[in-house]
């Protein structure tokens, strides 16, 4: 095998911890992005979700031009916009403002879901007819930002010609064949929804058709880690994660279990749900975690690795992706 350089990116959450406000959170956002810049990160994007009190990136769009601001040369994007929740030429003059902002570095991930629970995506006026007309309106959104809308008598300004890059993100095999079909490039979620990897992967691949937007099919795959020195500190970190996992998942009416209930939880069937959904990470000592993340671009078959950081600890949060660094060192496949 052929040994290649994996580029790295980052997908920021923007995590409310704990003891945190909310703008705190978005200052350790904009701390993460300056570092990142200096470290060799290829890109950031950031999750549109609703009603959710530990992830503070509800409005992508705004919290992407805030740390533009703060930053000169790393791309930025949505990982992604929920367009279910969205007119195309709301986001197309979103993110084609962005765009005149901040030229040749915005990035735009598109994903079907809603993310959110179905009261909220009802409070956000959508209904599930919505996401059925994904496909379409990614090509509507695609016009927007391209020559020529589809809708006559209707110009994106801004957005008309601003050609901002688009991706599809996605779960499962519906988002990797509608990438294939329209020739874009495909995000993989299997930093948390790790099942259809490896189908979605080789359907994308094999059904693929270019475009005059991307030549060859190009993978990008979500994945979890944590990295420090000390390897029982990561995996210290990973279990109080899994534990938070247990509150935001099965706690209702936002209760927080104590570690005994969490970990009673946690080895029940429904508990180990949590296990799977960070089937993929790597967490350990920095070189065990680079060399986890040479494994997984290779079994994933993926173009580009986009890291979420799983550590609870802010310094560990940060410390992970200053360990990670493409900069200092490389991740690596076919060594």
């Amino acid at each position: 095998m052929t040994s290649r350089q994996v580029p790295l990116s980052i997908l920021d959450l923007a995590y409310v911890g704990r003891d945190e406000t909310v703008a705190q959170s978005f200052a350790a956002s904009v701390d993460l992005a300056q570092h990142a810049e200096k470290w060799g990160y290829k890109r950031i994007w950031y999750a549109e979700h609703h009603n959710m009190s530990t992830i503070a990136s509800s409005a992508p769009a705004v919290l992407i031009a805030h740390i533009a601001a703060h930053t000169s040369t790393i791309r930025l994007g949505a990982g992604g916009v929920m367009l279910p929740n969205h007119s195309p030429l709301t986001i197309a003059e979103q993110y084609g403002t962005l765009a005149e902002l901040h030229p040749g570095r915005i990035d735009l991930g598109l994903g079907r879901a809603p993310g959110t629970d179905q009261q909220t995506f009802a409070a956000l006026r959508r209904t599930v007819a919505s996401a059925d007309r994904f496909p379409h309106d990614v090509l509507e959104l695609q016009a927007f930002l391209g020559d020529e809308s589809r809708i006559e008598g209707v110009r994106a300004t801004p957005g008309a010609g601003t050609h901002v890059p688009i991706y599809i993100l996605g779960s499962s095999l519906f988002g990797a064949q509608l990438a294939a079909a329209l020739g874009l490039p495909y995000a993989f979620a299997s930093h948390f929804a790790p099942q259809a990897l490896l189908d979605a992967v080789r359907l994308y691949r094999r059904e693929f058709r270019p475009s005059e937007h991307l030549s060859e099919p190009y993978v990008i795959a979500g994945v979890g880690a944590i990295a420090h020195e000390d390897a029982e500190v990561a995996r210290e970190q990973l279990l109080i994660a899994k534990r938070q996992r247990v509150s935001l998942l099965f706690g209702r009416g936002g209760r927080n279990f104590t570690d005994e209930e969490a970990d009673a939880i946690l080895s029940t069937p429904q508990g180990r749900q949590v296990d799977e959904m960070l089937r993929y990470a790597g967490i350990g000592t920095p070189q065990e975690v680079r060399d986890y993340l040479g494994w997984f671009a290779d079994h994933a078959d993926a173009d580009e690795l986009i890291v979420a950081s799983v550590a609870p600890s802010r310094d560990v949060w940060l410390g992970t992706f200053e360990h990670l660094a493409p900069a200092k060192s490389p991740v690596a496949v076919g060594n």
